[in-house]
């Protein structure tokens, strides 16, 4: 995702006031056919510029980049559990190296990849990257993580382990999220030309690009190893299936607006797109490796545009914070005239991580 007032602009063409107990524009189980209800609704505190949320299966806990650190919320009981950090320049992505009990974030402003271990939350190293990164993913064939600067469209490769830079990927363009799949190949997002970009992680070599058409800005990324379909979620209110094998566009299905992650079950065969504009999310059923069939749109939260998943019990993290309209617009209005805005348009101390659980 883009720098704070581009994501916040993004969230300007509906503007929906949800209401919800603790300060927040609405949260979920807004009618009874919703598949998904709110459980729990976890403050985070100030400051409520954030990013990325990510889950890590080892330690059932959620992090959430957001302002100068990591907040770490256990999974099953909403309880705070600790930060990663300082990060002074702001985090952005997240990721974990599942054998080493290793995790990898990043700091933007001052182009640092930062090492820490999952259990303790200490911050083990801080390695020099180029400024500007977002998304950050771990590659389990190659066990390195890849650092994604959307601004330089640049690609860095870290051996987690050894604690050191091993090359960079220039690719070009901007950026978003990438994802492995389990064959030794990166995925990754381009925002300029609509497109994915494929990376074999044995030789850090890029060995494709493949256009997609019915998409414009593709943000989330996701994939189903097991029938090697990728799903974009795009800034155009559309999810964009894509053949892993050859780039081939499968599927498109509508979604909300203003997506800026999504996520697979392989569990329960469901593809979710976090929509912060709309306050929404997006349910998409794999009926089969070339059908695909929104199913439902859960209610969540204006701004909630982050998410993350517990792939074993399909409970969902949405990352939101309390806006109103008048804010928002005031602020889009500035940003378009080219002014820096005042304030932010979000009430201080707002920000929350909602959890919502399946109903069956």
């Amino acid at each position: 995702m883009r720098q704070p007032i581009v994501m916040i602009a993004r969230l300007a063409s509906t503007v929906l006031l949800l209401t919800a107990a603790a300060g927040l524009a609405s949260a979920s189980n807004a009618h009874s056919a919703s598949p998904y209800r709110l459980v729990r609704s976890v403050p985070l505190g100030s400051p409520d510029r954030w990013d990325y949320a990510a889950y890590d299966p080892a330690s059932h806990r959620v992090f959430v980049a957001h302002g100068n650190r990591l907040t770490v919320v256990d999974g099953r009981s909403g309880r705070i559990v600790g930060q990663v950090g300082p990060i002074p320049g702001g985090p952005h992505g997240i990721a974990f190296d599942p054998h080493a009990d290793l995790g990898i974030s990043d700091d933007g402003r001052f182009g640092q990849a930062v090492l820490f271990d999952t259990h303790s939350l200490r911050v083990l190293a801080r390695l020099r990257i180029e400024r500007g990164a977002d998304a950050v993913t771990f590659d389990p064939v190659s066990e390195h993580a890849f650092v994604i600067d959307g601004r330089t469209g640049t690609v860095t490769v870290i051996d987690p382990l050894r604690r050191r830079v091993l090359t960079a990927i220039h690719i070009g363009g901007d950026l978003e999220y990438a994802v492995p799949g389990d064959n030794g190949q990166l995925y990754v997002n381009g925002v300029t030309h609509h497109e994915i970009f494929r990376i074999d992680t044995a030789t850090n070599r890029l060995d494709a690009a493949w256009p997609m058409p019915t998409c414009r800005a593709p943000h989330g990324l996701a994939i189903d190893t097991a029938t090697h379909r990728l799903f974009a979620s795009c800034e155009n209110g559309r999810l964009v299936v894509v053949d892993a094998n050859d780039g081939a566009t499968v599927a498109t299905v509508p979604i909300g607006q203003g997506t800026d992650a999504d996520r697979f079950d392989a569990r329960r065969r469901l593809i979710f797109s976090s929509n912060g504009t709309d306050g929404t999310l997006s349910v998409i059923r794999e009926e089969s490796p070339q059908q695909f069939v929104l199913v439902a749109t859960v209610r969540t939260a204006l701004s909630g545009r982050t998410m993350a998943l517990d792939p074993a019990s399909g409970r969902l993290y949405v990352v939101a914070a309390h806006t109103t309209p008048q804010a928002l617009r005031a602020f889009i209005a500035a940003w378009r005239a080219g002014r820096r805005p005042r304030r932010s348009p979000f009430q201080a101390d707002s920000l929350r991580l909602l959890i919502f659980d399946p109903l069956r």
